[in-house]
């Protein structure tokens, strides 16, 4: 197998994850940009990093594609940051490339923030570009000789032992339109899609890994574990 070809399709596949999380008023489908394309290097681009069992920078130059998300959402209220806005879509590619952390995101001219090395994609709409998107896959971590014995899936995993990664615990979710959204308030109540004491979600990246119990720790909130959730009912 062709490794360039595989990371192609890995990184259209990411391109076309992210335009369909793309707050845009149009339908976008991601095209690779031909020689000479590519955003304006003024453009704002919001970028950051995945680490996982594959490892990627990612990119979003869409501030104009998304300019209606983000007025709606300064109609009556503080404006949305455009890497808020963003991050649904970028956290959508990076499930395409398997179990990781994506980190915080941050925004940069799209001039340095898009590597020359990176798989780049126009996100068009009718054949013209609204939005771009890159990403540039790392290198995998080579075996290391220290550990005679030990699987390579292992060794490459080892590295990852001390990375820091966030658990949220979830009571349930509700859905609203942008503009009941808006229109909350202090005291407002949500009902959320979970009855009363069933067992709460432990997510990691927006990954169901176990369910648990809410106690209370010394005045504070803790989670108790009552089920592991194999890998593939998280993923779903």
């Amino acid at each position: 197998m062709n490794p360039t070809a595989t990371s192609t399709d890995t990184a259209l596949a990411a391109a076309n994850a992210a335009a369909r999380l793309l707050p845009s008023t149009t339908p976008l489908i991601a095209v690779a940009a031909r020689p000479g394309e590519g955003p304006a290097l003024d453009d704002i681009a919001v970028l950051a990093s995945f680490v996982g069992s594959r490892s990627a920078d990612v990119v979003l130059v869409a501030e104009r594609a998304v300019q209606g998300a983000l007025a709606a959402g300064a109609d009556g209220g503080s404006p949305l940051p455009l890497s808020d806005a963003l991050r649904p879509a970028l956290e959508a590619a990076c499930e395409t490339l398997g179990a990781g952390v994506l980190d915080a995101a941050r925004t940069e001219a799209a001039g340095s923030a898009v590597p020359a090395d990176a798989h780049l994609f126009a996100l068009e709409h009718e054949g013209v570009p609204q939005a771009w998107f890159a990403l540039r896959m790392r290198a995998e971590p080579a075996a290391t000789a220290g550990f005679p014995g030990v699987p390579a899936q292992r060794q490459s995993l080892h590295v990852l032992y001390d990375v820091e990664m966030t658990l949220t615990v979830e009571l349930g979710r509700a859905r609203l339109p942008v503009r009941q959204v808006l229109e909350l308030t202090p005291g407002a109540v949500l009902e959320l899609d979970r009855a009363a004491g069933a067992p709460a979600d432990v997510m990691v990246n927006g990954r169901l890994i176990a369910r648990g119990e809410v106690v209370v720790v010394d005045e504070d909130y803790g989670i108790r574990i009552t089920e592991i959730v194999p890998g593939e009912q998280g993923a779903s």
